[in-house]
């Protein structure tokens, strides 16, 4: 399905064809027809019933624009459904049409629906999960040893690896997506309880239709219905956020990296891509962009579904009925986020040389606390400090290397050689413990859940 324009930067194609009128609606039939099915197994509903029922479930047969304003009216979109199926049904097996809908409540259709929805989406945002961290670690892997400047407050600071950087972008999206997908595996959970979560309306079948059920739709079977108990989809919600944010993370650095005055990485260009209406020299961030879009979003949409938990009794009055329109908006921003990360961290294009030339820029300032350090052994971590504060303030001002000015200060000489003086601005040499922090995060995050396993079809 095409992304509608005003869309186009909030979803992508796949997941906008996810929440499509035709892919919401075949969800509820679906919910109907497994509910059909699963009666007639366990013999609540004849089978002839099941079959007529079954047979009318096509979502191309309703229209969706009129259930929708049916869904305005009714409150929940699980009534208009319910009725339009019965009267389609009714059309063909009038004995069958009584049998639509059978111990089933409106929000057992809507929840359920979106849980299928759920499961549609999540093996979509997971392919580019695994993309992005597949390329930072091959971004890793590849640039362990490219030194780069650190920045802290936007401020030149001691030198780091580009590998280090790129491993620490892994780690946190690795754990975000081990996070989302375990988030995930908890809500892909059958809703069916029926007027009040009891299912009494099935008498002593009631546990036996809802494993039937759980069954026919390849969900698992939860330990009672969980209508107004929204903390598994809040955990999912509060997971999308969190992943969203680490992404937003890496697209803010990016961006900064392909500053024209840094200039040390760039996104992929290519036809209509980072272009500009006005300006023909442009490549902008536009993945980056994207990705931040999503992330200054998704905290908004996160709070919308946390303040609506707060539901009544059995059945929910405005919290429930939030939920669709900003669980639906908030996986497409992570999806467009992930898609977007996707394409920027595989087609990312580094310039060490340029890395390289920025740590020169400094004159050595950025080595300040490195001498500081050496000279606190003999002088003490104060009186060091002083030192090396007011010598980098007059080597900046002077636009002098500090290895040369700190040459000429007896204050410094006194206590460095002119060997330890002239290597203290050597990246390679101030690194610490980089490289080990950059192996142990790429080998320490956790394994992402599949959850493209057989369902648990137990009672828990």
């Amino acid at each position: 399905m095409p992304t509608r324009l005003i869309d186009a930067l909030a979803t992508t194609e796949p997941l906008a064809e996810v929440f499509s009128d035709h892919s919401v609606l075949q969800a509820m039939l679906d919910f109907e027809s497994a509910l059909a099915r699963a009666e007639a197994r366990i013999g609540i509903i004849p089978q002839s019933a099941a079959e007529a029922i079954v047979s009318a479930v096509e979502a191309s047969n309703f229209d969706p624009a009129v259930l929708a304003r049916d869904t305005l009216r009714a409150g929940t979109p699980g009534i208009p459904i319910a009725k339009a199926l019965t009267d389609r049904v009714h059309s063909t097996n009038p004995a069958a049409a009584a049998f639509v809908h059978w111990g089933a409540t409106s929000q057992d259709v809507a929840d359920t629906a979106l849980v299928l929805l759920l499961k549609k989406a999540q093996p979509l945002l997971d392919a580019d999960f695994a993309k992005t961290e597949q390329a930072l670690a091959n971004l890793s892997t590849e640039h362990a040893n490219t030194v780069m400047l650190g920045r802290t407050l936007l401020q030149a600071a001691p030198p780091i690896t580009l590998g280090l950087k790129a491993a620490s972008w892994h780690a946190a999206i690795r754990r975000g997506r081990h996070q989302l997908n375990s988030s995930f595996a908890a809500v892909l959970r059958l809703q069916f309880g029926g007027a009040t979560g009891t299912l009494a309306a099935l008498g002593d079948k009631g546990l036996a239709v809802s494993q039937a059920l759980a069954e026919e739709l390849g969900l698992t079977n939860p330990e009672a219905p969980w209508h107004t108990q929204r903390d598994r989809l809040g955990t999912l919600v509060c997971a999308c956020g969190v992943v969203t944010g680490s992404l937003g993370k890496i697209a803010r650095d990016i961006s900064l990296l392909m500053q024209n005055e840094v200039g040390e990485g760039a996104e992929p260009g290519g036809q209509g891509r980072g272009g500009s209406s006005t300006m023909p020299h442009k490549r902008n961030p536009i993945g980056c962009a994207v990705t931040l879009a999503a992330a200054n979003r998704t905290p908004g949409l996160v709070a919308s579904f946390l303040s609506g938990m707060i539901q009544e009794h059995e059945r929910g009055v405005g919290g429930w009925q939030a939920e669709w329109s900003t669980v639906s908006a908030l996986i497409q921003a992570t999806g467009v986020a992930a898609a977007s990360m996707a394409e920027v961290t595989s087609g990312l294009t580094i310039d060490p040389e340029r890395m390289r030339a920025n740590i020169t820029a400094t004159h050595g300032a950025i080595f300040a606390e490195r001498a500081m350090i050496m000279l606190a052994k003999a002088l003490g971590r104060d009186q060091g400090h002083r030192l090396l504060e007011e010598a980098t303030r007059q080597s900046v001002e002077k636009g002098v290397r500090l290895t040369d000015f700190l040459a000429a200060m007896p204050e410094i000489t006194k206590h460095l050689s002119p060997k330890e003086i002239e290597g203290l601005d050597d990246p390679h040499q101030y690194l610490g413990s980089a490289e080990a922090f950059r192996q142990r995060q790429l080998a320490a995050a956790p394994q992402t859940t599949s959850i493209n396993e057989k369902p648990n079809d137990k009672k828990e």
